[in-house]
């Protein structure tokens, strides 16, 4: 099966960093769409930031310049580094990859781990 198990959340002042770490297990192919997710009480879901094995990315324009992506192959790990923190970045995060045998795209994302918390104050 294949699991998403996200860590690093928590509660920071507004101007400060934390750091988002996701473990993926289980997925049957090297290549990998992965991204991470943010979604604020009464607030649709947003793409934060995506990694690719083409080694591209993709970050939202909200974010830009601030949060930070990455892919460790060896441990299979998808990490979003987040400094100058907002309140407006306050949310549910969380990692997910896409459907086996799908394309790399946002309605393909169906393997989600369980979020974790940010808060900005």
């Amino acid at each position: 099966d294949v699991q998403l198990v996200e860590s690093g959340g928590g509660s920071v002042q507004a101007g400060g960093s934390l750091r988002l770490s996701c473990s993926v297990s289980g997925y049957p192919y090297s290549r990998y769409c992965l991204a991470w997710f943010r979604q604020a009480p009464g607030k649709e879901l947003e793409g934060v930031a995506g990694i690719f094995s083409d080694e591209s990315t993709y970050y939202a324009p909200a974010v830009k310049g601030r949060f930070t992506i990455s892919h460790d192959s060896a441990r299979n790990t998808v990490t979003l580094q987040m400094n100058s923190l907002k309140p407006e970045d306050t949310a549910m995060y969380s990692c997910a990859t896409v459907l086996e045998g799908t394309l790399c795209r946002w309605e393909n994302f169906g393997y989600w781990g369980q979020g974790t918390q940010v808060t900005v104050s």
